[in-house]
């Protein structure tokens, strides 16, 4: 599982990043908001630990940013800022958890297990669209202009995932948590026979989306260049 750490202390962003990967997440670390939001708009995460007194772009704004663009991975605040008042607004903003600065390593690992270990919530059932495809959430069926298919749960739980991350490298590990969950035992073969038959089925419908190989990360579902 990958863990997007924005934090402008270079230090803790470093122990953290330590830490976690023992704990063997991997993870990607920036210091400010903006490059937070580039890395939350180019690849898929798991979960964001978000400090709220970042530079260029503090963490609400990030955060607030992040939910308008439909971008719903789990986001802990790692802050200074304890007030009540605070805490609110940040779980009000549409942060999954708040923690307040310092901390133990053992209580913000425990927070991260128990949000990972919550099924993955969508926003809305509205049929998702991307490039020349439309998907029907609720009955699983993928368009195409006149050319239509119906998925089974397992393919139309991985379509989804992807439609909700456009354009987003999406690792295997995230993938294999997402689709089967976090605490699955399953072969990593398996995600590679879905990939398969769910580039069959864009082709089926005659779909120009490309489901990408991203050699040793994962996998992405991206519109073809014109």
């Amino acid at each position: 599982m990958r863990i997007l750490i924005i934090e402008d202390d270079k230090s803790l962003a470093e122990t953290l990043r330590f830490q976690l990967e023992r704990e063997h997440f991997e993870t990607d670390i920036c210091h400010d908001g903006v490059d937070g939001l580039h890395f939350i708009e180019q690849q898929a995460h798991d979960l964001i630990l978000l400090d709220r007194m970042i530079p260029v772009l503090d963490g609400i704004s990030v955060l607030k940013i992040t939910r308008e663009k439909d971008i719903y991975t789990p986001i802990i605040f790692i802050t200074a800022m304890g007030a009540l008042q605070d805490k609110v607004t940040g779980l009000e903003c549409g942060a999954d958890d708040y923690l307040v600065k310092p901390f133990d390593f053992e209580e913000l690992l425990a927070r991260i297990h128990s949000i990972l270990r919550r099924p993955v919530k969508w926003e809305g059932d509205k049929p998702l669209k991307l490039g020349d495809i439309s998907f029907d959430v609720k009955q699983k069926v993928l368009y195409c202009d006149k050319n239509s298919c119906s998925l089974s749960a397992r393919e139309g739980n991985l379509l989804e995932t992807f439609l909700r991350n456009p354009g987003m490298t999406l690792p295997r590990a995230s993938l294999l948590s997402r689709v089967w969950g976090p605490d699955a035992s399953v072969e990593d073969g398996n995600l590679d026979n879905y990939i398969y038959l769910l580039r069959r089925r864009l082709k089926g419908v005659r779909s120009t989306l490309l489901l990408k190989t991203v050699r040793g990360i994962g996998y992405r579902l991206e519109v073809p260049y014109v």
